[in-house]
């Protein structure tokens, strides 16, 4: 037994002695080399080999051992077994966005950081909507936030030309204090950056001013539809900012039309002067043409009101003045006589300086809601002055008296393309003269309809249609004029002939009645057909009882306008009565606006003084605050807007 337990000892021994120095007992094959891929064995490969990253060891040879187990404790080769995924540092620096400020001028980094602050502030103090802040942010961006109006912050000449432009916003009619100068000469960024971006505002507010009106017409009447565009804050900034006269390059967004330019320039003539247009003509006789001439120390002063030359010491009224003043009653629909009566007299001295500067200014205002291109080839209707005038390539080609809408049905003003002419219309009454006129005469005199030549039908809704057919007695006349629009309104032909007699022609229902529709007509075809040979003659012998369109292969705009201040060919001032009473309402809102301004103002400052507060009292984050909305924020995307209708593509009733 004890022999037996000697033998299983030595056998243990001999076992732990074996496995000891097994490593020694004999030769030790290699395995195949197994390369490992790191980015420095990668950049140390020959050229045109590409080591693959994660290399599989090739299959052992068939007598050679299996490879030893590394141990559980063994720390493994991180290196080798991870994939090659993280980027090298090289890599990583060249992914790092630059920083837009680094190009600027050292002196203008400060600057542009506050102006980043200024524009990245949650509640802005500065500019009026928020799509213009995102208009005016981007523009900076773009430009790696480098002042506009500063050059190593000191104010630059872009600065001056734009600051003195906008000193001479009078000069178009506009209110000084509504474009406030910052003050460029600031020793720190804080107040240069401020200073940078209300002059960015000021400028803006100008251009759009200046453009577009400081109001949205529908403040003064739902009787109107026009395109009044303002600018795009970018083309502003941007025209500015590339402009080597930054002056003039604000003074383009004043309306080209040659009536508003020649209205500018008879508002400075006005204000340069001293005393009362020049200095009122007094009461007196009445100076006729006679066969010896009338003397009077009032005919130099009236040859010099109505641009006649003459030598001021000549008092004698001649055959020259009379024909002069003759034109001057014939512009200003006076009796025609060639005399100075009392009316002549009063018409000449017309209203206070101050009233004539105003009634200017309200019609520059106007302007402004009109399109800048009006049409080389257009029709322009003047409906205080009761006119319509036909221009072919920008040049005067015929003028004609029109009868407009009354007071209580004015005639609307908008832009339109006359699209074709309809000759022998049908006119279908429209339902307001249908209730307010026919169906209540009908009720006393039921024959008045076809005394009239109107035809009646009752419809199967109820409504009543009332419609003339075509003949020399439809209250359209002959002659249609057509440019579709949401008013139901267009130029036509008239029965009543005597009207055109009266020098204030508002008796229609709105539409506009041509004097010479026939001559209208003939210029528009010539025009537009010129090879077909559409005379006057042509034109009445297709005069019947069927009606017929004539298209216009282009469109001709028809703009519909209320002068009630413009020159006339000779450089006169002539004034109209403000018949539909719009001019009263574009200078109280021009009024208005001044206080809406100055209270919104006040209003913005109290609520971005009270969020501050708010802020720095709560750790919550508050809601902005709400803002008034002035007329010209609601105009230029304060708020929401209502799109009109779309005119229809056919007339089929409207107003005679």
């Amino acid at each position: 037994m004890l022999r037996l337990h000697r033998i299983l000892a030595g056998t243990a021994m001999a076992l732990v002695l074996a496995a000891t120095s097994g490593a020694d007992a004999g030769p030790v094959r290699k395995l195949p080399d197994t390369k490992v891929t790191t980015p420095a064995t990668r950049a140390a490969a020959p050229a045109g080999e590409s080591p693959a990253p994660n290399a599989v060891p090739a299959a052992p040879a068939p007598d050679t051992p299996a490879p030893a187990v590394a141990k559980p404790d063994a720390a493994p080769d991180t290196a080798a077994a991870k994939p090659d995924t993280a980027p090298a540092p090289q890599a990583a620096a060249e992914t790092t966005p630059p920083d837009p400020l680094a190009s600027l001028d050292p002196a203008d980094r400060p600057i542009a950081e506050k102006i980043r602050d200024l524009l990245a502030a949650k509640v802005d103090k500065i500019f009026t909507t928020k799509k213009e802040h995102a208009a005016v942010e981007m523009f900076y961006q773009n430009r790696n936030l480098a002042p506009l109006w500063t050059e190593k912050g000191v104010e630059n000449a872009r600065a001056r030309l734009a600051i003195a432009r906008l000193k001479m916003a009078d000069t178009d009619g506009l209110d000084l204090a509504d474009y406030k100068i910052p003050d460029l000469t600031a020793s720190n960024p804080d107040a240069l950056a401020e200073a940078e971006l209300r002059l960015t505002e000021a400028v803006l507010t100008y251009a759009r001013h200046v453009q577009a009106g400081r109001f949205t017409y529908a403040s003064v009447s739902k009787n109107i539809e026009l395109p009044q565009v303002p600018p795009e804050t970018a083309d502003v900034l941007t025209a500015v900012a590339d402009a080597a006269d930054a002056g003039k390059a604000l003074d383009a967004f004043s309306p080209p039309q040659p009536a508003y330019q020649a209205l500018k320039l008879k508002l400075a003539e006005l204000r340069g002067r001293s005393g009362a247009n020049g200095g009122e003509i007094a009461a007196g006789p009445e100076l006729k043409l006679t066969k010896v001439p009338m003397e009077d120390p009032r005919v130099p002063q009236l040859r010099a009101r109505l641009g006649v030359a003459g030598d001021p010491s000549d008092l004698k009224y001649d055959a020259k003045l009379a024909e002069a003043v003759k034109k001057y009653q014939r512009t200003n629909d006076l009796k025609v006589t060639g005399a100075l009566d009392a009316q002549t007299i009063r018409d000449l001295n017309g209203p206070p300086r101050d009233r004539q500067i105003e009634t200017i200014i309200v019609n520059m205002e106007r302007w402004r809601w009109y399109p800048r291109d009006m049409g080389k080839t257009r029709v322009v209707v003047n409906l205080p002055d009761y006119s319509l005038r036909l221009y072919g390539d920008n040049q005067l080609l015929w003028t004609t008296r029109i009868v407009i809408g009354k007071p209580g049905m004015p005639t609307p003003l908008l832009v339109e393309t006359m699209k074709y002419i309809t000759v022998n219309p049908t006119w279908n009454v429209p339902q307001s003269i249908v209730q307010n006129e026919y169906l209540p005469a009908l009720e006393q005199d039921p024959t008045v309809l076809d005394r009239m030549g109107l035809k009646y039908t009752r419809e199967r809704d109820g409504s009543v249609h009332i419609w003339q057919p075509p003949g020399d007695n439809n209250a359209l006349g002959r002659l249609r004029f057509n440019f579709p629009n949401r008013f139901d309104v267009y130029q036509h032909d008239t029965p009543d002939k005597y009207l055109f007699k009266e020098e204030r022609r508002a008796y229609s229902h709105g539409c506009m009645r041509v004097q010479d529709p026939v001559k209208y007509a003939e210029l528009l075809l010539a025009i537009e057909r010129p090879s077909e040979g559409y005379t006057q003659e042509r034109i009445k012998r297709l005069f019947g009882r069927d009606e017929q369109d004539i298209q216009f292969p282009n469109p001709i705009p028809v703009n519909l306008t209320y002068q009630t201040a413009f020159l006339d060919d000779d450089g006169q001032l002539v004034i109209r009565p403000d018949l539909y009473g719009l001019d009263s309402r574009v200078l109280s809102l021009i009024k208005t606006e001044r206080t809406m301004i100055d209270a919104t103002s006040k209003e913005h400052d109290q609520q971005v003084a009270s969020a501050a507060t708010a802020a720095s009292r709560r750790p919550v984050k508050q809601p902005p605050p709400q803002q008034t909305v002035s007329f010209f924020q609601a105009l230029f995307g304060g708020g929401p807007a209502a799109s009109p209708p779309k005119p229809p593509g056919r007339v089929r009733q409207g107003y005679q």
